[in-house]
């Protein structure tokens, strides 16, 4: 247990963060695992969808840090492909 208040304050906090960053995470894997159904469905109205959705989340991960910019335009683009290949 923290001795200093400081200390203790940063502790809830760093829970409350790590919570919130997990929730996002979650949310972006389920997201893009929505986007790899619709495109094994082979259902090109439902991916496109699901890609715009999927995208935006990618990118609102990488705004926040969440995910390094490098490993979310690898994603985005190995999407985009996937996408392409159902025309």
């Amino acid at each position: 247990m923290a001795n200093i208040k400081s200390s203790a304050k940063r502790d809830v906090k760093s829970k409350q963060l790590r919570a919130k960053n997990k929730a996002e995470k979650t949310e972006l894997k389920t997201n893009m695992k929505k986007f790899d159904a619709a495109v094994a469905e082979g259902n090109r109205e439902t991916a496109v969808n699901a890609y715009k959705v999927a995208v935006k989340s990618v990118d609102r991960a990488a705004g926040k840090n969440l995910l390094h910019k490098n490993n979310a335009a690898h994603k985005v683009s190995t999407m985009t492909k996937k996408l392409n290949e159902m025309a």
